[in-house]
C-alpha cells in the first residue's frame, strides 16, 4: 500500500491519480483575515483534521497517491482498504503544514520527486484537488515545467479559474441569479443586496430586521458557519439605533467583515416538513463540458447554520421539490460549464414556509457530501438512492472523550452497528483524526429511513453508555 506503482502482468504501467486535500485553500483569504489568531489556527487545523475523510471519495479506485496535510495512520488505511479493496495506495504528507498545502508541496523536494516518480516512463499524471485554488494552479504549472503531462479533469483551465471564487462566493451566485431571473424564474434567492463596509451593513441589516423580524448577513466566502450571522425574531433590540449598534459591534469582532463584500438578505423561516427545510443537489461537470446530476439530499445543519452532514434517498423529499431542485441545478450547471468551470459543485436551498424554494449558495468544489456519494456508489451502485437510505455526520461531538480516545476504541465501542456487507446496513467511520478533537465522522446505511435512524440512535447509545 505504501510502495510505488508497479507494472501489471502485461508489463504496462498504470497511470497514477494524485489527490491533494487542500480544503483550507478554498477560503484562504477568509482564514487569513480572521482577527483571532487562535480561531485562525483552529480553522486550519480542523480542515487538516478532516483530510483523511477525503480518502472515501476514492472508494474502490486503484493507483492513488493521496497527499494530505496530516498523515493517515496505517490502522486507518487498513480499515479503509478492508472496506473497499483499493490496491496500490500511497499516502504522503509534506514536512511543513502551513494551511496552504500546495505551497508546502512545492517547498518539499522529497514529495516533488515522489510525484515525478509516480509519473513513471509515461510522464503522465492525473492530478485532482479538493478545490481548484490559485495555489493548486501554481503547483500544476511547476509540475508541467518538469516535463510532465498533467491532466486535471476536475479543474477549469487557468483562464477560467475565476469561476471557482466567483460562483462560489455569496455575491457571485447572487449576481448570476439576478441575471438569470427571466430565463429561469425558479432560480430565486432571498431578497437582499451587497454592501462593502460594516457601518452601512449594520444600518441596512437593522432596517431589514425590524421590518421582517429577521435578517441574515454573510461574508462573501465563509466556511463551516464562520462568516454567517442569522438573527431571528427576538434576537435584537426593537429600537433601530440599538439594533444597528448591536449588529455593528458583532461585525467589528472579525476583520473579514470589513475586508470582503457583505451580503444582507431576508431571513427565510424554513419549513422542516419540506426536505428538512434545507435541500441540496450536487453535480459534476466533466472536462468535455458534460454535466452529470449526482444526487439530491437533505442538509443536516445547526440553528446557527453550521453544516453537519446529509441525508440521501430517493424519498427524502416530494417528487415536485426534487424535480425543481434538479431542474434549477441543471440550469446553474449550464451557466457554470459555459463559463469554463469543471469539477464538482452543489447548490444549497432553503424551503420557505410559503412553499417557495430559495437558492442560498453554491459550493464550487468537492463538498461535505462528495465522499458520502462515492461510498454509496461503491457499495450499492449508481442507483443507490433507490436501494438504501444514507445519513452522514462529519463532526459528531463525543459525549465522553476519554471513552473513545483512539480509532481502535471507537471501532470496538460501536462494533454492534458497524457496516455489514451481508445486510447492507450499519456505520462506516469516515475519519480517524477527528477523534483527536473529540468528534466522530460517520456514514450510516439502512434499508429505510427508519432503520438508518435506528442504527444512528443505537450508535449514539453505545457511545454514551458508561463502561
Amino acid at each position: 500500500m505504501n510502495s510505488q506503482t508497479e507494472e501489471s502482468g502485461s508489463g504496462k504501467k498504470h497511470e497514477v491519480t494524485i489527490y491533494i486535500s487542500n480544503m483550507s485553500e478554498d477560503v484562504w483569504p477568509f482564514i487569513s483575515a480572521m482577527s483571532d489568531p487562535d480561531a485562525r489556527r483552529y480553522e486550519i487545523e480542523e480542515n487538516a483534521t478532516l483530510s483523511d475523510r477525503d480518502l472515501f471519495a476514492f472508494a474502490g479506485e486503484d493507483h492513488l497517491l493521496f497527499i494530505s496535510p496530516k498523515p493517515v495512520s496505517r490502522e486507518f488505511q487498513l480499515y479503509y482498504l478492508s472496506l473497499f479493496g483499493n490496491t496500490d495506495f500511497i499516502e504522503l504528507t509534506p514536512r511543513q503544514h502551513s494551511g496552504e498545502i500546495c505551497k508546502d508541496i512545492l517547498r518539499d523536494e522529497t514529495i516533488m520527486q515522489a510525484i515525478v516518480r509516480a509519473a513513471n516512463s509515461s510522464k503522465r499524471l492525473t492530478v485532482i484537488p479538493y478545490v481548484t485554488s490559485m495555489q493548486f494552479l501554481r503547483l500544476v504549472e511547476e509540475l508541467r515545467s518538469r516535463e510532465l503531462d498533467i491532466f486535471t479533469p476536475e479543474s477549469p483551465e487557468e483562464e477560467d479559474a475565476w469561476t471557482v471564487n466567483f460562483y462560489g462566493s455569496k455575491s457571485g451566485i447572487r449576481q448570476l441569479a439576478q441575471k438569470s431571473s427571466a430565463a429561469e424564474p425558479d432560480f430565486a434567492m432571498p431578497d437582499g443586496l451587497i454592501c462593502v463596509n460594516v457601518l452601512d451593513a449594520s444600518r441596512i441589516a437593522a432596517k431589514k430586521y425590524l421590518r421582517n423580524q429577521g435578517v441574515v448577513l454573510k461574508t462573501n466566502k465563509g466556511h463551516s458557519g464562520a462568516g454567517l450571522l442569522i438573527f431571528r425574531p427576538g434576537d435584537l433590540p426593537v429600537s433601530y439605533h440599538a439594533c444597528a449598534q448591536e449588529i455593528l459591534e458583532t461585525l467589528k469582532k472579525d476583520a473579514y467583515w470589513d475586508r470582503f463584500p457583505i451580503v444582507i438578505e431576508d431571513y427565510i423561516a424554513t419549513n422542516p416538513q419540506v426536505a428538512g427545510g434545507n435541500p441540496n443537489v450536487e453535480f459534476k461537470i466533466y472536462k468535455s463540458g458534460r454535466i452529470d446530476f449526482l444526487y439530491y439530499c437533505i442538509l443536516r445543519v445547526t440553528d446557527s447554520g453550521v453544516f453537519k452532514g446529509i441525508e440521501i434517498s430517493s424519498g427524502v423529499m416530494p417528487d415536485r421539490v426534487a424535480a425543481q431542485l434538479v431542474d434549477t441545478g441543471f440550469f446553474i450547471a449550464e451557466q457554470f460549464a459555459g463559463a469554463g468551470y469543471r469539477g464538482y459543485f452543489d447548490v444549497d436551498y432553503v424551503a420557505g414556509r410559503s412553499g417557495k424554494l430559495y437558492v442560498t449558495e453554491s459550493n464550487v468544489r468537492r463538498t461535505g457530501g462528495t465522499h458520502v456519494y462515492h461510498v454509496a456508489v461503491a457499495l450499492f451502485g449508481k442507483d443507490f438512492m433507490y436501494r438504501t437510505y444514507v445519513l452522514s455526520n462529519n463532526l459528531y461531538p463525543l459525549p465522553n472523550k476519554k471513552k473513545i480516545s483512539s480509532f481502535s476504541r471507537a471501532l470496538e465501542c460501536i462494533k454492534p452497528v458497524l457496516y455489514d456487507r451481508k445486510t447492507g446496513e450499519g456505520v462506516i467511520l469516515a475519519s480517524e483524526r477527528v477523534i483527536s478533537i473529540g468528534c466522530l465522522a460517520y456514514i450510516v446505511f439502512g434499508r429505510t429511513e427508519r432503520r438508518a435512524l435506528e442504527i444512528e440512535r443505537e450508535m449514539e447509545s453505545l457511545i454514551a453508555a458508561k463502561d
